[in-house]
């Protein structure tokens, strides 16, 4: 590839090619993308490396209609490869900050999240995570006026439901597809428009939304880390984000998943 940008030459989606001085590279590529949409990923990636901890693709070139990276193959991992996996991460949930949130505003899907900073963790997670998600889904007429009262009665008992906790790197978009095994078998973060300050147990119960790594991930983290698995029992209160996100990206199908957590909780 030739051009200055090497991206512009590509149709939308997604490519592997060969840059010019012979490393492989994927690009995705998407003309429709709304604005910084892949300059988050590219600073999600770039923060998620800077831990030195689970291998991240390198960003070769980013532009606004979308990011050239390492392409790290494809490969079947071992069991010690989930155990690694699992240790980095917890090491990674050790970067620590002073405030919840991000330098810039991300993206979690398509949809738009908003990384203002907050020293209160409860409160960034309702008025940055669930109140904007459950607004947009009121306003389209996928949530009802019960629905919105059950969350409004959660938020009211969060601090009691969520245990305070201090803010560290995470990957915020974390299910099983993100953890992606390469072509050594190595476990490694993709697709990071969602990195942010938050909480370790959020990461990890996304990590069973849509199944979930084997028991050596979890062992490794558990034994790195120091921790058990009681997070397990809070992970449907942060998993609420990301099903009220699906049922605003995807539709009605993700309703029951929410109303299972509102009437729960609510």
């Amino acid at each position: 590839m030739t051009t200055d940008d090497p991206l512009a030459r590509l149709a939308d989606g997604f490519h592997r090619v060969t840059l010019g001085d012979g490393r492989r590279a994927v690009a995705k590529v998407r003309r429709g993308a709304a604005t910084g949409f892949f300059a988050a990923e590219a600073r999600g990636l770039a923060a998620l490396r800077a831990s030195h901890t689970l291998r991240v693709p390198e960003v070769f070139a980013v532009a606004e209609h979308g990011i050239l990276i390492e392409d790290l193959g494809a490969g079947r991992p071992k069991r010690e490869d989930w155990e690694r996996a699992g240790a980095n991460l917890a090491r990674m949930h050790r970067v620590a900050f002073d405030d919840f949130g991000f330098d810039a505003d991300g993206w979690c899907g398509d949809s738009p999240q908003d990384n203002t900073r907050s020293a209160n963790g409860h409160r960034f997670f309702i008025e940055r995570r669930l109140d904007p998600q459950a607004r947009r889904a009121r306003a389209r007429g996928l949530l009802g006026d019960a629905d919105m009262q059950r969350l409004e009665r959660l938020c009211g008992r969060f601090a009691d439901l969520v245990p305070a906790a201090p803010p560290v790197l995470v990957h915020g978009d974390l299910w099983l597809a993100n953890l992606h095994a390469s072509a050594s078998g190595e476990l490694a973060l993709i697709d990071a428009g969602a990195v942010h300050h938050g909480w370790a147990e959020a990461d990890l119960a996304m990590l069973t939304l849509f199944g979930e790594p084997p028991r050596p991930f979890f062992a490794g983290y558990e034994a790195e880390s120091g921790t058990g698995a009681s997070w397990r029992e809070r992970a449907p209160i942060y998993n609420l984000y990301h099903l009220l996100n699906h049922l605003n990206l995807f539709g009605s199908g993700y309703l029951a998943g929410v109303r299972d957590v509102l009437r729960r909780y609510g």
